[in-house]
């Protein structure tokens, strides 16, 4: 006789039927659909600048070659993934783990833009060191590549497992924003929960205690591997935006409170100290009072954060210049202006590198210029906002930005057609 199935499991299954019955189309505010052109810049010796075997750096932003246009580009720590009009996806760059999710064995193929393979519309891509995913527009998340902690692989679906070709998330809620840190994953739903996916060490799922962030303590990797729901002990939460660092997380809510949880040491996250946070934190440095948050990005160490009037904000680390506060700056534990720049629309982190775009299309890039990331042609630092320029962006408006570990990506359209 069959095992019979238990009856969370027959509710879950339940659930998912129904959604596909219903076949839900999933939108949101971050899902881009203005098209344009992709630009590269930075170090590209395992092939992220997507130009091909002999292309390794690129000092000023870069045209890439690709089949159709782009609605979104998105940097991982050494892979590149973009997303085109029609909701196809492209990657290029490092596939030792599997996060160009699809075959490169062909001499090369992993240097130049490769299709992946997905039955599905993708309306948003996300990408951390060695994993990418992919949100369909019916609320559905594919994923490949492989999750990392300090001592090497952790797999993706299944425990030390990479995926080298998409895989479906089992997830019983649609799910309408994805965002990448380094080496996890977090899911916006449409009823406004959080699920979280990949390494735990630093706090960064919200869901996990100290004592069984490695590799997930007597309960093994699955308890870290398979998405489950960030809870919080107050009331239920309904948030309305999520954003991912390096290491942590942030998530607004619909009253306009920020949460954050993840690693802190240099004050990152806006703690008071510099504690690892395991659970959400309603984070009071960003009050809801004068104005509401709209972007937030986290590189290593530090965090950029963008509020509805345009302005620009930095809090943590400050060595080679990546507050954009000038040379001399201290470590900020609250979000502190960035001056120098017209009103900005979106921001971005690399490790250890910012960018702002402006409402007018311009972008500005400021911290360690050892990769030739920030666009200047120079390996100095820049310690203050500089305004990006080069060839390929003249007559040009930067839709936005998206920087990984060694390489930065730009999505531009020509002025006229903006």
């Amino acid at each position: 006789m069959p095992a019979k199935k238990s009856a969370s499991k027959r509710k879950s299954e339940a659930i998912v039927e129904e959604q596909d019955a219903k076949k839900v189309k999933v939108s949101h505010r971050s899902h881009a659909k203005v098209t344009g052109l992709v630009l590269v810049l930075g170090q590209g010796d395992v092939g992220q600048l997507g130009m091909g075997e002999g292309i390794m750096e690129r000092k000023k932003p870069a045209l890439v070659t690709l089949p159709e246009q782009m609605v979104q580009v998105v940097a991982g720590g050494m892979h590149s993934v973009c997303l085109s009009r029609s909701g196809h996806v492209y990657t290029f760059g490092c596939n030792d783990e599997g996060a160009l999710g699809r075959d490169s064995s062909e001499e090369g193929s992993e240097s130049v833009p490769g299709k992946v393979e997905l039955e599905h519309r993708v309306v948003q891509v996300s990408a951390g060191d060695s994993h990418s995913a992919a949100l369909t527009e019916e609320g559905v998340v594919y994923v490949w590549g492989a999750f990392r902690d300090n001592n090497g692989v952790i797999g993706l679906l299944e425990p030390f497992k990479t995926c080298t070709h998409p895989s479906k998330l089992l997830m019983t809620e649609p799910v309408i924003k994805i965002a990448s840190g380094n080496d996890h994953l977090v899911m916006l739903t449409l009823d406004g929960n959080l699920y979280t996916s990949g390494c735990a060490e630093q706090g960064q799922l919200g869901r996990v205690p100290e004592h069984f962030s490695n590799r997930g303590g007597r309960k093994g990797l699955s308890r870290l591997l398979e998405p489950q729901m960030v809870k919080l002990k107050e009331k239920k939460i309904h948030f309305t935006d999520v954003f991912c660092g390096a290491y942590l997380t942030f998530a607004v809510s619909n009253e306009g409170y920020v949460y954050g949880f993840g690693l802190s040491n240099y004050h990152q996250l806006g703690t008071k100290n510099t504690k690892m946070c395991y659970v959400p934190v309603k984070l009071t440095c960003f009050k809801n009072s004068t104005t509401s948050w709209v972007g937030f990005a986290g590189g290593q160490h530090h965090t950029v954060c963008l509020d509805a009037e345009g302005q620009v904000y930095s809090l943590g680390r400050t060595e080679y210049g990546r507050l954009g506060l000038g040379e001399g700056a201290e470590e900020k534990s609250e979000p502190t202006p960035v001056r120098g720049m017209e009103p900005v629309c979106s921001v971005a982190c690399g490790a250890s590198v910012s960018y702002a775009v402006t409402k007018e299309g311009g972008v500005y890039s400021w911290g360690m210029g050892t990769n030739m990331q920030l666009g200047t042609g120079e390996e100095d630092d820049a310690w203050s906002p500089v305004k990006m320029t080069g060839k390929q962006l003249e007559n040009r408006a930067v839709l936005m930005v998206s920087s990984g570990g060694q390489h930065t990506a730009l999505l531009v359209r020509d002025k006229q057609e903006s």
